[in-house]
């Protein structure tokens, strides 16, 4: 029989040696997301979270909060550039109002491929993170979702058939678009979505067959029309002050872990681009290519918010599609 004291000593060691193990200044952070846990961003976000980790020795330990639970959609990049949470997940174009620089991948027709998108982001890469760093965050990866199309709940040919319809807008861009087809634009969070379909709050709005999928959004609508006007994309952004204060190790091994989450979550999206539409046709929508009215009135209103956004930018906005252009030459 073992003496008492003896198992004792055997217990303190053995807790000596896993603390010795594990790191010494080990930090929690909570990371917000505005999509629903089993949107692909979100998966990648805990695929992210894991690899950081693995990757900085478990001294920085991230819990993924999606679906708008920690902070709805609209209050995460505020909460991480006050210091509520280190770091978290958005829509970059969400933030075109207060930074018009940040509308870069909201050019209709501009880029309109999952390669002249990454083209397109790689020419407007510098000059947003400078834009960042001026709002207090640094960008660890970002990642497109696919083309964006319109749904409806009736058969549209052209803006003669969506005159005052409610439209569910999500930033400056959509709004626009409706504005310029005779329709409403209503602010609505995508966690909101289902419920304002459902209220009548909005009839109609446009986005990937992401975004369609995981609302179930055919319990409400019966069109979807295929235009891929542009690919948005979330970004995942850390404060810049809890940035700087990690040291170079830390922070060596967190960008090892967006730069690999990252490429897979591009790789992810482009993958799931049509498997979504399938979805939408299983279960009862009717998903088309625009007719060539509509999508004629649908570009010419794109080539006007593609001016208006350069007016508004300046030379910064120029030399990014000088670059784009550059780039596919």
């Amino acid at each position: 029989m073992i003496a008492p004291k003896v198992k004792l000593a055997a217990v303190v060691a053995a807790t000596v040696l896993a603390l010795a193990g594990a790191p010494a200044s080990a930090e929690k952070w909570d990371m917000p997301m505005a999509y629903s846990a089993s949107n692909f961003h979100s998966e990648m976000g805990v695929v992210f979270a894991d690899k950081v980790r693995d990757y900085t020795g478990g001294k920085i330990d991230i819990t993924v909060h999606p679906g708008g639970s920690l902070f709805k959609g609209g209050e995460i990049k505020r909460a991480i550039q006050t210091g509520q949470v280190p770091i978290g997940e958005r829509f970059m174009s969400a933030h075109a109002n207060e930074a018009p620089l940040l509308g870069w991948d909201n050019l209709p027709f501009v880029a309109t491929t999952y390669e002249d998108n990454e083209r397109l982001w790689q020419a407007a890469k510098d000059k947003v993170n400078a834009q960042l760093s001026d709002l207090n965050l640094v960008a660890l990866y970002t990642c497109p979702w696919p083309g964006q199309g319109f749904y409806f709940k009736k058969e549209v040919n052209s803006s003669k058939d969506t005159q005052g319809v409610k439209f569910r807008s999500y930033n400056t861009a959509t709004a626009t678009f409706a504005e310029a087809l005779g329709m409403i634009p209503v602010q609505v969070e995508a966690a909101e979505l289902s419920q304002a379909l459902a209220t009548g709050v909005a009839e109609a709005f446009i986005s990937s067959g992401s975004t369609g999928y995981d609302r179930k959004v055919w319990e409400h609508l019966t069109h979807y029309y295929k235009v891929n006007a542009w690919l948005p994309r979330n970004y995942v952004m850390v404060n810049k002050q809890v940035w700087e204060g990690l040291d170079g190790d830390t922070r060596a091994a967190i960008q090892k872990a967006a730069d690999e989450t990252g490429a897979a979550c591009a790789a992810k999206s482009e993958e799931l681009a049509n498997w979504y539409f399938e979805q939408l046709e299983a279960n009862g929508m009717k998903v088309q290519d625009a007719g060539p009215e509509f999508l004629a009135e649908l570009k010419a209103i794109g080539a006007k918010m593609t001016q208006d956004w350069l007016d508004t930018v300046g030379p910064d906005g120029q030399e990014i599609l000088d670059a784009y252009n550059a780039s596919k030459n």
